[in-house]
């Protein structure tokens, strides 16, 4: 059964953050909303597969990594309201180049990525809430990589917490060492001092 715009206020509330998406366009996106549950390290995306879903997330959260030589090297987490996806199979319809998983049980509601690029390319508002989204990551992937090599270790977890202070309290340690760039002792040692 398809969602409404009552059943989902994190996703809602998360989509007009970014553009003020009316109820008109926000009940044609729920009603290609199909609701379900995922359980602790559940994979919403695994690398080398096709999910032809996008994923918004009503409560839980997500981290995405990649696997290099055998390790997980986390890249973002995403906190309820969010939506994930592969980029890769969105917009290069490839396989995905890596993985998203839940790190506490989820709600979430999946659109297929066909479904979505239509809305997106038929209705003006959920077309610039798309853009501004992106514009959004691609400024915090930009301000994450001037983090991780002008700031110390100490100063990038600080900074890290004050833009995501969910995650943080959330998160596995080693996660979050993974993609601040630092070893889980020492971010153990920051996490020990006060912020």
């Amino acid at each position: 059964m398809a969602a409404n715009i009552q059943d989902i206020p994190n996703i809602v509330n998360f989509i007009r953050q970014a553009w003020p998406v009316g109820n008109e366009s926000l009940n044609l996106l729920a009603a290609h909303m199909l609701p379900k549950k995922f359980p602790r390290r559940h994979k919403l995306v695994s690398e080398g597969h096709m999910e032809h879903m996008v994923w918004f997330l009503e409560k839980g959260m997500t981290r995405s990594y990649w696997l290099v030589d055998g390790e997980e090297i986390t890249t973002s987490f995403s906190i309820a309201g969010c939506v994930v996806f592969s980029m890769d199979e969105v917009y290069y319809s490839r396989p995905s180049m890596e993985f998203v998983e839940s790190i506490e049980p989820m709600e979430a509601y999946g659109v297929s990525i066909k479904s979505l690029m239509t809305l997106i390319a038929d209705n003006i508002e959920l077309c610039n809430w798309w853009r501004v989204i992106h514009q959004n990551e691609y400024r915090r992937l930009h301000q994450s990589h001037k983090e991780r090599l002008t700031l110390d270790a100490a100063e990038r977890y600080k900074e890290f917490f004050r833009q995501f202070p969910e995650v943080c309290r959330r998160a596995r340690l080693t996660d979050i060492a993974s993609y601040l760039g630092i070893a889980p002792a020492t971010l153990s040692r920051i996490r020990r001092h006060k912020i």
